[in-house]
C-alpha cells in the first residue's frame, strides 16, 4: 500500500509530464518528440523532463519519494528479489534511459539528474550501514546503487548506466535470494544480531552472499567493478566542479558499501552464535530448487561483467544503437580512460580495503570499545540519526502525511458523512418516516374519521374533475 500511494505521487507528474509533452509536441510518438527536441524551447524542454524525473524518482525511489522501498521489504523474498533487483525499481531509470535524446537538450536538468543521483546514493548506503534487518540493509543497498544508475544517466553515460542496471540485477537478486536462504533456516529471524556463526551451516548460502558483496562492493573483476567503478571515474572526469563534488560523494557511498556488506557478512556468518540453540538445530541448507538460481547467480556475478562488457561501453560498441544517444560534447569516456590520475581511480579501492580491515579488527579487538561509544549520548544520537533515516519519515509523516490525513477526515466528515450523507440515504430514510409517521396519524380506528377522510378524498376528485371540464 506504502509503495503504492507514494507511486501515485510519482504518476501524477509523470501525468503531467505526459500533458505537457503532448502540448508541446502534438504527439506522444517517441521518434517524433526525438527529432524535434533540437529545435523546441529549452524552457520547454526543461519543464518537461523535471516532470518525468519526478515520475522515475517515485519509481526508482530517489530521495523524497523514497520512503516505499525499505517498508516493501515485508513481502515474501522472491519477490523482493524481483521487484528491488530487476523490475519495478529500475522502471525509473530505463524511463530515463529511454528519453535520452529529450534529456541530452536540458543541461539543467541533466544537472538536476546528476545531483539527485549523487545525493540518493549517499543517503542511503550511510543509512544502510547502521541497520539491523537483513533484507534492510539490501535495500537500502539498491537504493544507492540506483541513484549511481541515476548519476550516470546525469552525466550523459546512458550505455554505463544501463550497464549497471543489468549487472546490478545479478548480484542483487542473488543477495536477496541468499538472505531468503537464511531467513528460511532461521525461523524466519530478520535481525542481524539474533544470527552468527552460520557459515559451516550454511556454506552455499554463505558463498553466493560474499561473493555478491563483493560484487556489489565494486571488487577487482568481478561484475559490480566494471559497471560501479566506471560511474564513479565518469563522475571524476567529467573535469567540473559539480563533477568532483559528486566523485566525493560517491567515493563515500563506496566506502559505506562496502562497510555495511562486511556488517552484514560478518554478524551473520562469522561472529559467535547469538541465535537460540533450536534454531541451530533446525538450520539447513536450501533444497536444490531454492539453492540453483543462487548457484546461476553467483556465476553470473563473478564472470557476466567481464564478457559483457565491450556489449556495453567502448567506442566500437554497438550494444542498443542509436536507441541511446548523447550529443558529442558529452561523450567523456576517453577523457575518464587516459586523464584521470591513477590515484583517482583506485581511491575507491583503497579507501574501501582500508576501512575493511579496520572495522573487522574493531569487530575483533575492540568490541568492547565499540560498545561503550554506541551507549555513550554522542554515539547514541548519532546512532539514532542514521538508524532512522535522518528523521527523514518522521519530518514527512509530520509535514505530509498527518496533514493529509486530517485534511481527509475533515472532508470526509464535512461532505461523505455530512452533506452527502444528509442528502442521501440518511436524508432520505428520515423524510420517509415523517411521511410514514404522518400518514399513521390517520390509522386512528375510529370509522367517523375514515368517513371524513374518504368523503374529503371525493370531493377532491370531483373538484378536479369540475375544473378540468370547464
Amino acid at each position: 500500500m506504502n509503495a503504492m500511494f507514494t507511486n501515485r505521487v510519482g504518476d501524477f507528474f509523470l501525468t503531467i509530464g505526459f500533458f505537457a509533452i503532448f502540448f508541446a509536441f502534438g504527439t506522444l510518438d517517441y521518434g517524433t518528440i526525438f527529432a524535434l527536441s533540437p529545435y523546441m524551447n529549452t524552457e520547454i524542454i526543461n519543464f518537461i523532463v523535471i516532470l518525468l524525473l519526478l515520475g522515475a524518482a517515485a519509481k526508482s525511489a530517489q530521495l523524497t519519494l523514497h520512503v516505499w522501498l525499505p517498508m516493501a521489504m515485508e513481502g515474501p523474498t522472491p519477490v523482493s528479489a524481483l521487484i528491488h533487483a530487476a523490475t519495478m525499481v529500475t522502471a525509473g531509470v530505463y524511463l530515463l534511459l529511454r528519453c535520452s535524446p529529450l534529456l541530452e537538450q536540458s543541461p539543467l536538468a541533466l544537472v538536476i539528474i546528476t545531483v539527485t543521483g549523487a545525493i540518493t546514493s549517499f543517503f542511503a548506503a550511510s543509512v544502510g550501514l547502521f541497520q539491523n534487518d537483513i533484507k534492510k540493509i539490501i535495500a537500502y543497498s539498491t537504493m544507492s546503487q540506483l541513484g549511481m544508475m541515476v548519476l550516470a544517466v546525469g552525466l550523459s553515460q546512458y550505455s554505463v548506466a544501463i550497464m549497471h542496471l543489468v549487472l546490478h540485477a545479478m548480484y542483487k537478486a542473488g543477495l536477496f535470494l541468499a538472505a531468503g536462504s537464511v531467513l528460511h533456516s532461521m525461523g524466519d529471524q530478520q535481525d542481524l544480531r539474533r544470527f552468527g556463526g552460520l557459515v559451516k551451516l550454511l556454506p552455499l548460502t554463505y558463498t553466493v552472499i560474499l561473493i555478491a558483496s563483493l560484487s556489489l562492493a565494486a571488487f577487482p573483476w568481478l561484475s559490480g567493478y566494471f559497471s560501479k567503478d566506471l560511474i564513479i571515474e565518469l563522475a571524476f572526469g567529467s573535469f567540473t566542479s559539480l563533477g568532483y563534488l559528486v566523485y566525493l560523494l560517491v567515493v563515500i557511498a563506496a566506502c559505506f558499501t562496502t562497510l555495511y556488506s562486511i556488517k552484514l557478512i560478518y554478524l551473520t556468518f562469522l561472529t559467535y552464535a547469538n541465535a537460540p540453540k533450536e534454531n541451530y538445530e533446525q538450520a539447513h541448507e536450501s533444497p536444490w530448487y531454492m539453492s540453483l538460481p543462487l548457484f546461476i547467480l553467483g556465476i553470473l556475478s563473478v564472470f557476466l561483467g567481464y564478457f559483457s562488457k565491450d556489449f556495453f561501453v567502448g567506442l566500437a560498441s554497438q550494444g542498443f544503437g542509436i536507441s541511446l544517444y548523447s550529443v558529442p560534447t558529452h561523450s567523456i569516456l576517453i577523457d575518464t580512460e587516459f586523464g584521470i590520475p591513477t590515484i583517482n581511480k583506485l581511491l575507491p579501492l583503497l579507501l574501501s580495503t582500508v576501512l575493511a580491515i579496520l572495522t573487522l579488527y574493531l569487530f575483533e579487538n575492540k568490541s568492547i570499545s565499540l560498545l561503550k561509544f554506541n551507549l555513550s549520548k554522542y554515539g547514541h544520537t548519532l546512532y539514532r540519526f542514521f538508524n532512522q533515516r535522518y528523521w527523514f519519515e518522521l519530518l514527512y509523516n509530520n509535514t505530509v502525511v498527518n496533514n493529509v490525513l486530517h485534511f481527509g477526515y475533515i472532508t470526509n466528515s464535512t461532505f461523505d458523512k455530512g452533506i452527502f450523507e444528509y442528502l442521501g440515504p440518511r436524508g432520505a430514510i428520515a423524510g420517509l418516516y415523517k411521511i410514514s409517521f404522518f400518514f399513521a396519524q390517520f390509522d386512528s380506528g375510529s370509522i367517523a374519521r375514515y368517513g371524513f377522510i374518504m368523503f374529503s378524498g371525493l370531493l377532491f376528485f370531483v373538484s378536479i374533475w369540475i375544473y378540468s371540464s370547464f
